[in-house]
Order: structure tokens, then C-alpha cells, then sequence
């Protein structure tokens, strides 16, 4: 499916994502400053966290609950992991086995480690103000 979209529709975007995943686990690919991060925080409201944060970058992984304190989801950023033992290390294998919504940006540094039943988003900069997704 191909949709573009501006940040106005970011939410009913989020939804529509959501709706249709084939699994839990999102892996998110975009150049820098695509709106990754963005439309992860769109899905984490969609889904009923507590608190949308802001992107891991410099601590790799963030932990999401819900209004009740559950944990609901895990949004990783691998964009400055150097190899994918650092991923490993991390206890990457622990998180994707749990029953919670995971969100990957970056999933091309981890490439051999992800689940065969990712949902991919693809997310293409169309102009200043558009973004073209593709899952």
C-alpha cells in the first residue's frame, strides 16, 4: 500500500498503519529526517501510551506503558549502533520475544537479527511539506 500523506493526517495515518500491520513489530526505513520518529510517536498515541517521549537516538532504546502502566511498547534507533553484536549485547533477542509493540529505525544495521514477520514501512520525502509511505 502506498499513501501520501502531510503532518495534518499524521494520526489517521498512524491509525491506518496500525489497522493493517501483519505483526507487532515495525521496522521503519527513511533517510534522516524523514519523520521516523514522528509517525512512531503518531502510533504510540494511536495505541493508548502514556507518554510519546522522544526518539532513543542517544539511548537506543526507549520503553513505552500505557495510561495504566503496562508496558506496551519498545522503539529502538540503531542509526549509531557500529555492528550488530552492539544489538546483541544489548539483549535485542530478550525484547523481540515479548508479547509488546516494537518499534525499528534503522533495521539495516540489524538486518540478520529481525523477525521474518516484520511489518516494513517505507517513508519517502516528497517535499518540504509530504511524505510518501509504502508498507
Amino acid at each position: 500500500m502506498e499513501i501520501s500523506y502531510q503532518e495534518p493526517q499524521l494520526q489517521e495515518i498512524a491509525q491506518q498503519v496500525i489497522e493493517m500491520a501483519t505483526s507487532k513489530t515495525f521496522c521503519f526505513q527513511a533517510p534522516m529526517g524523514a519523520g521516523k520518529t514522528t509517525l512512531i510517536k503518531a502510533m504510540l498515541k494511536e495505541l493508548g501510551a502514556g507518554d510519546t517521549g522522544h526518539s532513543p537516538t542517544f539511548g537506543i532504546v526507549n520503553e513505552y506503558h500505557d495510561q495504566n502502566g503496562n508496558l506496551l511498547a519498545y522503539h529502538f534507533d540503531f542509526y549509531r549502533l557500529n555492528d550488530e553484536m552492539e544489538a546483541l549485547d544489548l539483549g535485542l533477542e530478550d525484547y523481540l520475544t515479548q508479547n509488546v509493540w516494537i518499534f525499528i529505525e534503522w533495521p539495516e544495521k540489524i538486518a540478520s537479527l529481525l523477525p521474518n514477520d516484520t511489518t516494513n514501512i517505507y517513508i519517502k520525502i516528497m517535499d518540504a511539506e509530504t511524505r510518501e509511505l509504502q508498507f
